[in-house]
């Protein structure tokens, strides 16, 4: 949520900020509401100080009469103050937040900017096989039983496959515990106000799962559940940064992915992340310090798996509305010719955490509403595409990542005879 304040000025930027995002807003209306408000909120309060001195005096006739009158007046006010309100809370949850100078400006995808790549290509001296054709022949995945027992989107995880599933997990859960940040199992189900602090209301509401009871929602990512944990609280200055790496189970509806990646195990409704989230201060440049120290992590990550990726700094159009800054990293897939995402390092600025309140007390005894920052380490089983891809031999096998063989006990996939 932006505030009004910077809204009322910088009115020029907030508008082409929607406008390189994608958003139609409403400012003029926003304005007009804010300054309704700030009227009635002066009536109101003129006339609680006339109230206020009446009921000093001696209580006449006449006073008493006023103080109806005044009774009246004030509901009036009160009642418009709240439709007021309502309306302008709604007109500015629509507002996207200001990227940063050096995000590019761009409508989608293709204008993103690559700003790195690492490792080499796989060379094979073979025809490679995908996934899913490996997943099958090596009784590692089961599409067709998870689509009769879930659903669209539904898999199974089998064998030796399951195996360095929760591998990968722990392995990445460790590293990140090691590091300093505080580990958390995040839960998957949460009130809709951590979805609206997030972001993720209103603009993507139906990609959320909503359970039958009330005010209970589906989290897509450790990020709407590990975000608002200091919802509401005014934190200390010095015990900031928070760092959190945080597992959840993860679920998502795909509204607007049907017939887009629908084999396999790339796009799924239900899936599991080791995510990382920082609450720190009000400071724009350590801020950027903590987004390097965040992308530095998921790239060690891939690296120790000797798996190829590329950076993207993302376009405004491609980088979402509660964003001002974004990498997005993509690890090479052989079966997609092309690299895939997995993993979003974001800088939110203080747009979440104003809309879940959360303040720090500075030094000097103010208040001011913290930074909050995100980025996947890891997304399975949606990275599982790339190591089995990358590391298929032509006998059929496929060899474990090095750092992983001494959790799991073994060094490669084999056929079962």
């Amino acid at each position: 949520m932006l505030s009004l304040d910077y809204i009322r000025n910088n009115k020029d930027k907030v508008i082409e900020a929607a406008k390189n995002k994608g958003r139609e807003i409403d400012l003029n209306k926003i304005i007009a509401l804010d300054d309704q408000r700030r009227k009635l909120i002066q009536q109101t309060q003129i006339l609680r100080e006339e109230r206020n001195k009446a009921g000093k005096s001696k209580p006449s006739p006449q006073v008493i009469e006023r103080g109806k009158k005044i009774k009246e007046e004030l509901k009036k006010l009160e009642d418009q103050l709240v439709i007021c309100n309502q309306q302008l809370n709604n007109l500015l949850s629509y507002v996207p937040n200001v990227p940063l100078p050096e995000v590019p400006i761009g409508k989608d995808a293709s204008e993103n900017k690559e700003i790195k790549k690492w490792g080499d290509l796989p060379k094979f001296d073979f025809k490679p096989k995908s996934h899913i054709e490996l997943g099958e022949k090596l009784d590692l995945i089961d599409l067709e039983r998870g689509a009769k027992v879930s659903g669209f989107r539904g898999y199974f995880l089998k064998n030796q496959l399951a195996t360095l599933h929760f591998a990968l997990l722990f392995y990445v859960f460790n590293k990140l515990v090691k590091k300093g940040y505080t580990p958390l199992i995040a839960p998957a189900v949460i009130k809709g106000f951590a979805h609206f602090g997030c972001g993720q209301f209103p603009w993507s509401e139906q990609d959320v799962y909503k359970l039958n009871d009330d005010d209970a929602y589906l989290a897509g990512t450790a990020e709407q559940s590990v975000t608002p944990y200091y919802s509401g609280e005014i934190l200390n200055e010095k015990d900031l940064p928070k760092k959190f790496v945080a597992f959840s189970p993860c679920f998502r509806k795909e509204a607007g992915a049907y017939g887009k990646d629908t084999k396999g195990l790339y796009r799924l409704h239900e899936f599991w992340k080791i995510e990382q989230v920082i609450i720190a201060k009000n400071d724009i440049e350590e801020a950027r310090k903590l987004h390097e120290e965040l992308q530095k992590n998921c790239e060690e990550i891939l690296e120790d798996l000797k798996l190829p990726y590329r950076v993207l700094l993302m376009c405004t159009g491609d980088m979402g509305e509660p964003q001002i800054k974004k990498y997005d990293t993509e690890t090479w897939m052989p079966s997609r010719e092309a690299y895939g995402e997995t993993m979003s390092n974001s800088i939110m600025g203080d747009f979440q955490t104003r809309r879940l309140k959360i303040k720090y007390r500075k030094k000097d005894n103010s208040t001011e509403y913290c930074f909050s920052l995100n980025n996947t380490a890891l997304a399975s089983p949606r990275i599982l595409i790339a190591i089995l891809e990358n590391y298929q031999q032509k006998d059929g096998s496929i060899s474990i990542p090095k750092v992983l063989v001494q959790l799991i006990g073994f060094k490669e996939i084999i056929l079962k005879k």
